[in-house]
């Protein structure tokens, strides 16, 4: 027999929508229990009614609120969501909201592109600065967001169990042709 080499597919990304909402849910909990469930209280999440509704909502939001979602080969497998700053609450300050991949496809390039896409769309809806927020002690996470070129900047929520990562968007910016 011969084997077959034709190569798989990429995955794609492309706006969410609210009929998203239940694989979006799905891996942001999923995602949530394998990377950093075991370092906050809320270990071992599971969907509930109210969490996809919520989910729902963040979906549909117009913008300066975006979300996406990446598929590969008819799943859904990872999903980004960006807009303006929560915490601080700054319309000027962009803020990486979510970002979660599938743990089966972890380590395949998905988040990097997902997190350069985002970066992308802060940039050009006129954002200098973004900051995010992830947890305390989630060396993979942190790792990720450091490589990608964040940087911690000090800020702390929770108890100082969530800890906030900024990235200067100016060197990002393409200069004018001339």
């Amino acid at each position: 027999m011969i084997p077959n080499t034709t190569p798989e597919p990429s995955p794609t990304i492309r706006p969410a929508t609210p009929d998203d909402t239940e694989a979006v849910v799905r891996i942001y909990i999923d995602s949530w229990n394998a990377g950093f469930g075991e370092l906050m209280s809320q270990a071992n999440r599971s969907v509930t009614t109210e969490l996809v509704e919520r989910w729902k909502d963040y979906l549909a939001q117009p913008v300066p609120h975006r979300w996406w979602v990446s598929e590969h080969i008819g799943s859904i497998v990872g999903l980004a969501g960006i807009g303006p700053s929560r915490d601080p609450i700054d319309s000027e300050l962009g803020e990486l909201y979510t970002i979660a991949v599938d743990p089966p496809n972890w380590r395949r390039g998905i988040g990097k592109a997902l997190i350069s896409l985002a970066l992308q769309h802060l940039v050009a809806d006129g954002y200098g600065e973004a900051i995010l927020w992830t947890v305390e002690g989630y060396e993979r996470g942190i790792a990720f967001y450091e490589a990608m070129g964040w940087k911690r900047d000090g800020g702390v929520r929770d108890g100082g169990r969530q800890i906030r990562f900024r990235r200067d968007l100016g060197p990002l910016r393409m200069p004018p042709r001339p």
